[in-house]
């Protein structure tokens, strides 16, 4: 079958399945349960946890994107015993290190545990599309890892990326990561809640977060996982005198906020293959004229759907949410922002916070303002989807209790672990998948193809598009 009669057979399942992902009518609330392993933390002397062999190895090794198009990495790691090298080495063959790069190291005490040494090394003016291997520490203590770089920013570019959120390191939890492994997802979006060390005390909250970032590393060593804070991240402990939020978070979890001009590693965004990527934090200031708003103002302006046609937000509290937990919690936000998302036609955001799955239609509640207007969320074209995927995993288990009836806004809903992925096709059409943890293969529980916001919404662009192609289709 050639590419282009793959594709035609892509757009003629997109006809189908379109009219349910606007519109909608009767939305779903699935009646599967599930068996799940205990949600309690794997023990510490667990092999998914194992330290690197050799004298002072590097460990906890994650990457994130460097800069604002995906030209750059940043390359994180701990060595736990003594500083280091703050070095590493990369090129684009394997065991051949032509170019290198060094870092920074800093390391800090929360209550009385002291960190390792840990390291940021940004690695840029790299090659779109091309795949580099790298290398940190010396001797027998040295590892060796790869990624990926994306395609450069074209409107068409295909990518996927992965959505999960409220992970922590749990069965569950290693259950949802292995099978996003499996997945072809290139770059984590993930959604907020990481370790849940918080759930501990005293020098056992840093020895969580290191455990964590070994468990991450059979996947965020090889792909950029994106950034976003979640609650358990604030970590405000003043009975252990620790009231500085985000510390641990913010120490070992660099972003690339001002390469956006943010002035918060916790809001920022990026450009990545065809798809803008916003970035909000729950738990920041917000309102008017805060810095958050303004920097979320301003960046909305710089979005250019010409060459990145998906515009997708990530935040951690969910703006509509049909669970019993956490029912409202993001009202605040959604009253501050849902116009300016409506506004520029944001095409899909998505939230954890809940620990259950949950996809809307396009629905708004805009015009409501406490004393006249529509007092319901109504349909909206313009309106983004709104999709919770706070089911990572964590030791706090499922939220099981859905509210009844179910809301019109609300088009499908389950209590179960899982996954998404988000597979970008070109500048109209996207492939959405949620799975659950234990379908074993690759079979979707949740499947939708969305047609891209700015392109779909413009007939007379629409138009442009099918000439441009037509005059292709000649030449093939």
């Amino acid at each position: 079958m050639s590419k282009h009669t793959s594709f035609l057979r892509f757009l003629v399942l997109s006809s189908v399945l379109l009219s349910s992902v606007s519109y909608g009518s009767a939305g779903i609330t699935s009646s599967f349960v599930r068996s799940e392993w205990p949600s309690i933390d794997i023990p510490l002397d667990n092999e998914v946890f194992a330290i690197p062999k050799g004298y002072n190895a590097p460990e906890q090794v994650h990457i994130t994107q460097g800069d604002y198009d995906g030209k750059a990495v940043i390359i994180s790691w701990v060595t736990p015993k003594e500083s280091g090298p703050n070095k590493l080495q990369y090129g684009t063959s394997e065991k051949q290190y032509n170019f290198s790069a060094e870092g920074t190291t800093t390391n800090y005490t929360f209550y009385n545990y002291k960190s390792g040494y840990i390291h940021h090394c940004l690695v840029d003016g790299l090659e779109y599309d091309t795949k580099y291997y790298y290398k940190i520490g010396t001797g027998d203590s040295a590892r060796e890892f790869w990624f990926q770089t994306p395609p450069k920013i074209d409107p068409d570019a295909s990518y996927t990326f992965g959505i999960i959120g409220d992970m922590g390191q749990t069965y569950n939890s290693l259950s949802t990561l292995e099978h996003y492994m499996q997945s072809g997802g290139q770059t984590l979006l993930f959604v907020g809640d990481l370790s849940y060390a918080d759930r501990y005390e005293n020098n056992d909250v840093g020895i969580r977060w290191d455990s964590w970032g070994r468990f991450i590393e059979r996947s965020a060593a090889y792909q950029p996982w994106i950034w976003t804070v979640g609650n358990h991240e604030i970590e405000y402990m003043p009975k252990m005198g620790e009231v500085r939020p985000f510390r641990n978070y913010l120490t070992r979890y660099v972003t690339p906020f001002a390469a956006s001009k943010s002035t918060s590693p916790l809001w920022y965004s990026i450009r990545r293959a065809s798809a803008h990527i916003i970035v909000l934090s729950s738990y920041s200031p917000f309102v008017t004229y805060t810095l958050q708003w303004r920097w979320l103002k301003e960046e909305l302006t710089k979005v250019d759907r010409e060459k990145t046609p998906w515009l997708i937000v990530l935040m951690h509290s969910p703006l509509y949410n049909s669970n019993v937990k956490h029912f409202m919690e993001g009202e605040s936000m959604r009253a501050a922002f849902e116009s300016w998302f409506v506004q520029y036609k944001v095409d899909l955001i998505f939230a954890g916070h809940v620990h259950a799955y949950e996809r809307s239609y396009r629905f708004s509640n805009i015009h409501y303002n406490v004393s006249s207007g529509d007092r319901y969320p109504i349909f909206d074209k313009s309106a983004p989807v709104y999709i919770t995927v706070g089911d990572g995993g964590n030791q706090e288990g499922l939220a099981v209790s859905f509210r009844d009836p179910q809301p019109d806004y609300a088009a499908f809903r389950e209590a179960s672990y899982g996954h998404s992925t988000l597979e970008l096709k070109n500048r109209t059409h996207a492939l959405y998948h949620w799975n659950r943890n234990d379908d074993g293969k690759k079979v979707p529980t949740d499947s939708v193809v969305f047609l891209n916001q700015y392109w779909a919404s413009n007939l007379q662009r629409r138009r442009k598009l099918k000439k441009t192609n037509r005059r292709i289709a000649t030449y093939l």
